[in-house]
């Protein structure tokens, strides 16, 4: 099959945008360029001007199956992430059943062969059932197709669990990616401990429950020479440290979400679970400082955390909703329209931290626009401004706090190896 996606523009040094048509076939991007008049093709698109990009890389998502399928399925999740722009998400493995065996972790892999329009590449538990501290067995899950090791939603409460994980990651030469809580920090908090949780009357959330695992971890990475991924990085102090480390040499990279670039929480208006996220939305100075890290490296990537939940479930009180926001279909268009449109980012540091980097840093063969790489592409709309739609999601889940916002960016096609698999006209 040879598709051509013509009066295309691709993003050069800044803001600068080329023009250019993207030639599809077998699979890979044969060809990039202005030349392809004599070719025939079967199947062509029209980008009408618009930015041609790789796909999309998004490293951290919960898919929800099995076990909580009317939060989210495979299928819809993968769906979402086509709407989105991204041609490779990384499903993380709080599931029921938890896939901490080869067994489970093969059944997740074959709903994934089945029903998933996007690659979707699964993560594998450190710990059994992820709140135990009995290791998994990281060489056969590996083997099984595990591309890295993560108890995302849970931290790893204990530093001895820890240095094990890492010491067999270092191994088994896969990363160890963190989701950084200490237990012991958290007095029951459901948001930032702030003005605002104050003004709510509600518990709030230690910046130091994050920090204080991270400063722990990189000292533990630095001993066991692991790649050691922390994931949605949210204060100014976990900032701070992995800086240091980097600057120590210690194998450590980071991702930040969307939202907590964005929002802080002084932009929460009520006691509506729709806010409430994990890690939760922080101060000023920690947004400032999450921009920052991103600007000078300190931060590798940008990831979404989308964790659908059911509306019901999500639109009550903090007290019992539970954490987590959708991300997938809104990602690139929030991050375009509030940074790039503004001058703070530019579109090549934009498609850097969301399909470049993400790639390189866990080895993926994905997120560039290259000769002979993967057919994997989407183009957006740059220039027409529409509000965000939850009635529009391909996701399940619509807990999202950017609904009604107006936004640029939106994704017209996204291709995954050469076939269209998202088309806004459709």
């Amino acid at each position: 099959m040879k598709v051509l996606i013509k009066n295309g523009k691709i993003a050069g040094k800044g803001n600068q945008l080329i023009e250019a048509d993207v030639w599809l076939e077998d699979g890979v991007i044969a060809g990039i360029g202005k030349d392809f008049k004599n070719l025939e093709f079967d199947e062509v698109y029209d980008a009408n001007g618009q930015l041609v990009t790789p796909g999309l890389v998004d490293v951290h998502v919960h898919l929800r199956e099995p076990g909580f399928t009317y939060k989210e399925t495979i299928k819809t999740g993968s769906q979402a992430a086509a709407r989105g722009g991204f041609t490779t998400v990384c499903a993380m493995p709080n599931l029921d059943p938890t896939p901490d065996t080869v067994e489970k972790f093969q059944n997740v892999l074959d709903i994934i062969k089945r029903d998933a329009v996007v690659k979707v590449l699964q993560y594998a538990p450190i710990t059994e059932g992820l709140r135990s501290e009995v290791l998994t067995d990281q060489a056969g899950l590996k083997a099984a197709g595990a591309f890295a090791f993560t108890n995302d939603g849970v931290g790893v409460q204990t530093a001895g669990t820890m240095y094990l994980a890492m010491k067999e990651a270092a191994k088994q030469g896969r990363a160890l990616v963190a989701h950084t809580e200490d237990d012991s920090l958290l007095f029951g908090g459901v948001m930032h401990t702030g003005e605002v949780s104050e003004k709510l009357g509600l518990p709030g959330i230690m910046s130091a429950t994050e920090s204080s695992q991270i400063a722990r971890d990189v000292i533990l990475a630095e001993e066991t020479g692991a790649h050691y991924h922390v994931c949605h990085v949210s204060t100014k102090e976990s900032v701070r440290v992995i800086r240091d480390a980097k600057k120590a040499g210690v194998h450590v990279t980071a991702e930040v979400s969307p939202h907590h670039l964005i929002l802080m929480d002084e932009d929460i208006p009520e006691d509506n679970g729709f806010w409430k996220m994990n890690p939760p939305l922080r101060a000023k100075e920690d947004r400032d400082a999450l921009i920052e890290g991103l600007l000078d490296g300190t931060i590798d990537c940008i990831a979404t955390d989308h964790a659908p939940h059911g509306l019901e479930e999500k639109n009550q009180t903090f007290l019992k909703s539970p954490f987590g926001i959708v991300g997938s279909e809104t990602a690139f268009q929030l991050i375009y329209t509030h940074f790039v449109e503004t001058g703070r980012f530019t579109l090549e540091q934009v498609i850097d931290w969301m399909a470049v980097k993400p790639a390189e840093i866990f080895g993926l063969n994905a997120g560039t626009l290259n000769i002979g790489a993967p057919a994997d592409v989407a183009v957006f709309d740059l220039d027409t401004e529409e509000k965000i739609d939850d009635k529009q999601f391909a996701s399940m889940g619509v807990n999202t706090p950017f609904t009604g916002w107006p936004v640029k960016g939106h994704t017209m096609f996204t291709f995954v190896d050469g076939k269209l698999v998202y088309n806004k006209e459709d």
